[in-house]
């Protein structure tokens, strides 16, 4: 059993030693096969040094042929955009001419709007394909020379090749500098931006304003002025157009240049259609030099056709302004446009208002001065829209300028009214037959008419304007109703003071009273149931003009009247005996009648009441006291007046009715020549009316 274990043991063992017999004789053979292997390996590799030492220039060649490929790709590319955009510059051209012969040809306006449109269109496709040239050809020329500048660095060519194809580069450079010039400047684009200049002034020259003439009427100062459109849409939309190519063609100064002549003169002569020569005349010692009625007109034209220039043709020419050039510059380009139009036309209407205001402070002008003051505050809503924003800043300020003129003009007169009403007292003498002056009747005309609806607010605005200049805005002044009242009542004032200096300088001690009766009365009268009145109230006009009337009467009546009354007096008859009884009774008659004539051609030749109303109370007044005393005397002393004839007491009553309607006779004569106050009878309302006319007393004031 052991033995049959080892036999086993020992023939693997001999299977091992021949397997490794054989796996020696294999690994030999492998070693001389892979000894032989290596040998190939190193021809082979020797093969492939010289193989790539032979292939390395051709692998930079075909590198540089690479990218002088894509260098030459690129260079191509933009040639042949650039060769485009010139074969579009070319067609545009030919379109441009085609278009500009029908555009030459074409008569019915309409058409050749549009057709006009059509050729802006083209100008602009040109301008475009112009300005792609100039700005693809600079990049083109670039890598055309990279390209030059490549061959020459790698010899990719000869040098001839090379040398030729530099100076290729160098002439083509200069010819797009010189033909892109000559396009911008020198072509056709320059010619049709020449023709678009005239074509914009054309329609710009068409474009008038309408009715100019029929909205304005002297006479009428509340009429309403509407702005109208100036040219149709597609008028609008050819000048905008227009407008747009110039500006994007370095043509803007020109175009703005156009639009300013152009509208100027015709805003300029829309309004010279009004004939406003009065304009002409605007330093102070020309318009003091202007007859009154003259001046009037003007200043009544003037508010019109102010008020005309802003609310239409200003508004329309800013409208226009802002349709055809307010796309330009993001709206920058035409409120500057607009207000270099406006501040031309604006700049004579301004010099004629401050000529008015610092001219001479006569009374009469104190109307007119509220009158254009008044046309500033209703214009003041419009002209601060129409000229709104930074560029209308200067023409504002100007604007609020002669509005502070107006209202320092208008209180500059009205109180100096009132100093040369007090001023004139020692001027001038007081009426020599005790009737009411001149200054007065105007004074009280002058106040009743600043007080009518017309003026009272106006005056009343002025005043309040002033104070409130002059006190801050952070005051409350007075209101404008205290204002006016205040001022007036010093002008009263200062006329009641003028006339008590007159009425002291009278000699007759019965003149006096029948001034004063005559001037108090009518001042009471013509003031009461007015405005004037009103404004003053009731008590003050009582008690210092009726009051004072009422007494001046009765010390008219005691002194002229009540003397010759006295001369009937019957207490020292009583103590006369019979004889000596008739012979005073007849000489204290002859004294009566007497003293009678005497007053009575004293108030035929001296003494005036010119109210027909205060005569006729006067009258009755005087029948009452003379009358009765004078049918007594001559009753009671009838016996002892026998032999002589005497007037009886309805002729007495007669000649002292005869002594005052006598006076009315004279009153009617002098009062149809007295052209200052007019009849007396007249209404409130006629007294007043067309006041500012009265020029001729204010030489006198």
């Amino acid at each position: 059993m052991a033995l049959n274990e080892e036999d086993t043991k020992l023939t693997q063992l001999e299977f091992a030693c021949s397997d490794l017999k054989t796996l020696w004789q294999t690994s030999s053979k492998m070693e001389e096969s892979l000894g032989k292997m290596d040998k190939k390996f190193d021809l082979l590799d020797e093969t492939l040094s010289t193989a790539s030492r032979r292939v390395s220039p051709l692998q930079s060649l075909a590198m540089a042929t690479k990218a002088l490929d894509i260098q030459i790709n690129r260079a191509v590319t933009l040639a042949l955009a650039l060769l485009e955009s010139f074969k579009v510059t070319d067609s545009l051209q030919l379109k441009l001419l085609e278009l500009s012969s029908i555009l030459s040809a074409e008569t019915t306006p309409k058409k050749r709007l549009k057709k006009l449109l059509n050729y802006v269109d083209c100008v602009n496709q040109l301008n475009a394909a112009i300005n792609s040239i100039s700005q693809e050809g600079e990049p083109v020329i670039q890598k055309l020379q990279e390209v030059v500048e490549f061959l020459s660095r790698t010899k990719a060519t000869n040098q001839d090749r090379t040398h030729r194809l530099r100076e290729t580069l160098f002439t083509l450079k200069a010819l797009y500098e010189n033909e892109v010039d000559a396009m911008k400047f020198d072509g056709l684009l320059d010619e049709a931006l020449l023709n678009l200049q005239d074509e914009y002034e054309s329609i710009l020259q068409l474009l008038r304003h309408q009715n100019i003439r029929a909205q304005v009427q002297v006479d009428d100062k509340e009429a309403e002025f509407v702005a109208s459109d100036l040219g149709t849409e597609l008028e609008v939309e050819v000048l905008q157009r227009i407008s747009e190519t110039l500006a994007s063609n370095d043509c803007l100064d020109i175009c703005i240049d156009i639009y300013l002549k152009v509208r100027y003169r015709r805003a300029a002569k829309a309004l010279m259609r009004l004939n406003p020569d009065y304009l002409r005349t605007y330093k102070p010692e020309e318009i003091d030099a202007m007859e009154w009625e003259t001046l009037e007109t003007a200043i009544s034209l003037w508010s019109q056709h102010l008020k005309l220039a802003v609310k239409t043709v200003l508004v329309s020419e800013k409208k226009l302004c802002s349709q055809v050039l307010g796309n330009i510059m993001d709206g920058v380009v035409w409120p500057l446009c607009f207000v270099k139009i406006a501040d031309k036309i604006m700049a004579v209407f301004f010099r004629f208002g401050e000529g008015v205001a610092r001219s001479s402070k006569e009374p009469h002008k104190l109307f007119q001065l509220l009158d254009m003051f008044d046309s500033l505050e209703k214009l003041k809503p419009e002209f601060s829209d129409t000229f709104e924003g930074e560029a209308g800043a200067d023409i504002c300020t100007r604007f609020r300028e002669l509005t502070k003129l107006l209202v320092h003009g208008s209180s500059k007169v009205f109180w100096e009214f009132g100093l040369k009403i007090e001023g004139n007292s020692d001027a001038y003498p007081p009426p020599q037959d005790g009737s009411v002056p001149k200054l007065v009747r105007y004074a009280i005309n002058y106040l009743k008419y600043l007080t009518t609806d017309a003026y009272k607010a106006r005056m009343a605005m002025v005043l309040w304007t002033e104070q409130m200049w002059k006190v801050g805005t952070l005051s409350k002044p007075e209101t404008d109703e205290n204002l006016l009242q205040d001022a007036i009542t010093k002008v009263m004032d200062a006329l009641h003071r003028n006339i008590e200096t007159k009425r002291l300088s009278y000699r007759d001690k019965i003149l006096p009273h029948v001034f004063a009766m005559n001037t108090y009365w009518y001042i009471y009268m013509r003031t009461r149931n007015t405005e004037l009145g009103k404004l003053l109230g009731d008590e003050y006009m009582k008690n210092k003009y009726k009051v004072v009337a009422e007494e001046s009467a009765y010390m008219y009546q005691k002194q002229s009247w009540g003397q010759l009354v006295k001369l009937l007096d019957k207490e020292d008859l009583k103590r006369q005996s019979e004889e000596g009884l008739g012979s005073l009774a007849r000489a204290k008659m002859e004294a009566f009648l007497k003293g009678f004539d005497e007053i009575s051609q004293r108030h035929r030749g001296s003494y005036r009441i010119p109210d027909r109303n205060l005569r006729e109370q006067i009258k009755e007044s005087m029948i009452k006291l003379v009358v009765p005393v004078y049918t007594e005397f001559l009753n009671t002393f009838s016996a002892v007046l026998r032999g002589k004839l005497y007037v009886n007491p309805d002729q007495l009553q007669g000649l002292l009715g005869h002594i005052f309607d006598g006076s009315d006779a004279k009153l009617k004569r002098r009062d149809s020549k007295d052209r200052m106050v007019g009849v007396n009878s007249l209404s409130v309302e006629g007294e007043i009316m067309d006041f500012r006319r009265f020029r001729s007393i204010s030489s006198n004031v």
